[in-house]
């Protein structure tokens, strides 16, 4: 029997034990490098396999299928809860809270699939487990903390990963998308975005909200700067180029009658090429500082949040990936399609080595319902 076929009739029998672990993971979802009971979760049916799973970057979760000769591949399945509630009713819905960085407790959701990715990479192990015959080589699980905020491949590759287990020839991924269940979207070349997240403090002068004229209001400034920001894009970037800029988040004062000293401000940054890249930063960095500086403010403070790289899949790696799955799916459900605007840190995995990566997206919804 080939692999493909044992694949499908292990899955077939395991699907409850599938859906078991998808539940679980969905209801107990932790925030980026806090996920330290998904950790043991994982770590505990590894090793029900008789497999041996070591910790890396913290909550990182590696494990090794050695069988003969053969290639050594490398599969990520990312494994972090996204800071925010669940309002679907599901009888397995999450209830889970957690702590942000900066001390704010906040519900916690699977809300980008991540439990889905989990279930994947250990029904994965199951079956290459279970059926050694059928196949030859060596498969690197990777179960990857903090891929929400791009902390997470750095840090497993930081605790010496590629330095201590079996290096692969490419690297994998994938992630479920609202497409057909069934069918596979996939990239040649750019896949997805670079990401570049910033916070502002606007900086200015408090007063009481009667005596507006002794005080520099930040959340005027702060308005300002964010107006300015929105022409970036549509007026100092070519329409050849692709960018966003997306504020997502504006916080300033305590009182309605005082006008605060600080306001602050988060954005988001996505582009597809370093240039455009770095002439968008360098527009987003002028503007906020020359607005402050007209208004006679101090100094704004920029901090770096976090930045993805660019997910650039190998040409010929993903060739032979579209041939592999048009031969067991059909070309009709393998769909090459242009780069998306998300962002991921998979890339991070293969770069560290010099190795391909294939990184796609599987359908997640039913067309019958």
């Amino acid at each position: 029997m080939s692999l493909n076929t044992e694949i499908g009739t292990a899955i077939t029998d395991t699907l409850a034990e599938a859906v078991a672990d998808y539940e679980d993971f969905h209801r107990s979802p932790e925030l980026s490098m806090q996920e330290i009971e998904t950790a043991k979760a994982i770590t505990d049916r590894l090793e029900a396999l008789g497999l041996v799973p070591q910790a890396f970057g913290g909550t990182g979760v590696v494990a090794v299928i050695e069988n003969g000769e053969g290639p050594v591949v490398a599969y990520r399945a990312d494994t972090d809860g996204l800071p925010i509630a669940e309002d679907t009713g599901l009888p397995y819905s999450s209830t889970a809270e957690g702590v942000l960085p900066d001390g704010t407790r906040t519900p916690v959701m699977h809300g980008c699939g991540h439990d889905t990715h989990i279930t994947v990479g250990l029904h994965l192990a199951r079956v290459l487990t279970a059926h050694r015959e059928a196949w030859s080589g060596t498969v690197v699980l990777l179960f990857q903390p903090g891929e929400e905020t791009a902390a997470g491949a750095k840090a497993m590759l930081e605790d010496g990963l590629w330095e201590t287990v079996a290096t692969p020839e490419v690297v994998y991924g994938q992630h479920v998308w609202p497409g057909r269940a069934g069918d596979i979207y996939v990239s040649s070349g750019t896949a997805m975005a670079m990401s570049d997240s910033l916070r502002v403090t606007v900086r200015g002068r408090q007063a009481h909200g009667s005596q507006p004229e002794n005080a520099i209001d930040p959340i005027v400034l702060g308005a300002f700067m964010i107006t300015r920001l929105q022409t970036v894009v549509s007026r100092e970037i070519s329409g050849r180029d692709a960018a966003v800029v997306t504020v997502g988040t504006f916080h300033g004062g305590l009182k309605e009658n005082i006008i605060p000293e600080t306001a602050e401000f988060t954005l988001n940054i996505r582009t597809f090429d370093e240039d455009v890249r770095a002439t968008v930063l360098d527009r987003v960095r002028r503007i906020i500082a020359a607005e402050a500086q007209a208004s006679g403010a101090p100094e704004p403070i920029i901090e770096e949040m976090h930045s993805f790289p660019r997910c650039f899949n190998d040409p010929d790696a993903t060739a032979a990936f579209v041939s592999a799955t048009e031969a067991e799916l059909g070309a009709a459900h393998v769909h090459v399609v242009p780069a998306v605007t998300g962002s991921e840190d998979v890339g991070a995995f293969a770069d560290a080595i010099g190795v391909p990566l294939v990184y796609w997206f599987f359908g997640g919804y039913s067309p019958a319902s």
